[in-house]
């Protein structure tokens, strides 16, 4: 009777479950969907309301429009460098720092989270900062994008908590076989952290793919825009439509969908990586001991 009203609860529970799912999914697509929907709409649809998931009057002329512009191709090349480089230079320093913090018996080790910390809640400012990246000559230049955002200090302390919970055994029988510091980091932490690193990786592309503050404060040449900044100024209306040779009956169309044509090209190539990085997402962590 108790196993017959355990099963009847988990049934309940399973279909209570699916429910609420199902439910926080549509929530969740119905957003994404009705952008979609509305960057292939025509402006008199869009402008009466009428378009919600299926697209009303198939229009691709804000697209045609801003793919057309070879400053367009140009500025997205720029993204998907400062994006891989970027995150390659983060990843290396966030590993490092990370894997230092998670030692206990370093000598520091608690002035040096501190530090970290203290950047997550104070910084120099817009104005401190802007004068700091100029004096260094960093301006109009890639690293003024890269190096004041290297390390996210969430990041930082998530990789830290990763690191202190694999097996400290591991790495004392791997000293003992002769392995160094370095070694021990690069042929046995390493491996063991797929899923963390595959994580953190994901999170600095997303952060730099749609990072376009710095590159518009720090950058002053067009050409050397990411695509972000590319697709705000035709926003603003500063570059874009206008300057790729469109009518006014075209401008009409652009202004009245722009806003949904730029989120699905921005996250167009992130959708297409995270299939390939989620299933370190889903992939068991290792925190337990070794056993004996």
């Amino acid at each position: 009777m108790v196993t017959l009203a355990k099963s009847r609860g988990y049934r309940a529970f399973q279909v209570v479950n699916a429910v609420v799912l199902t439910g926080v999914v549509v929530v969740t697509l119905y957003p994404f969907i009705n952008i979609v929907a509305r960057s292939f709409s025509e402006e008199r649809y869009i402008l009466s309301g009428e378009v919600n998931l299926i697209p009303r009057g198939f229009n691709l002329t804000t697209y045609q429009i801003v793919v057309a512009d070879p400053m367009f191709w140009t500025n997205y090349r720029n993204t998907v460098v400062y994006t891989v480089v970027a995150t390659a230079i983060a990843m290396v320093l966030t590993t490092c720092y990370a894997y230092v913090l998670s030692k206990r018996h370093l000598k520091g080790r608690t002035f040096l989270i501190w530090v970290a910390v203290f950047t997550m809640f104070f910084n120099g400012g817009l104005i401190p900062n802007y004068v700091l990246v100029n004096s260094l000559g960093l301006t109009n230049s890639i690293w003024a994008i890269v190096l004041p955002n290297a390390i996210s200090v969430f990041n930082l302390l998530v990789m830290k908590a990763f690191f202190e919970n694999l097996p400290g055994d591991l790495e004392e029988a791997a000293a003992i076989d002769g392995l160094n510091t370095y070694g021990i980091l690069g042929r046995i932490v390493l491996p063991l952290s797929k899923a963390v690193i595959a994580t953190m990786v994901l999170f600095y592309a997303v952060s730099f793919w749609n990072s376009w503050f710095s590159a518009f404060l720090y950058l002053n040449r067009t050409e050397l825009f990411p695509v972000t900044v590319y697709l705000r100024n035709i926003i603003a209306g500063a570059t874009g439509a206008e300057n790729a040779g469109a009518g006014a009956a075209d401008l009409t169309q652009v202004a009245a969908n722009i806003q949904s044509v730029t989120i699905m090209l921005t996250v167009l190539p992130i959708l297409a990586v995270y299939p390939f990085v989620q299933r370190y997402f889903v992939s068991g962590v290792m925190l337990g001991a070794v056993k004996g």
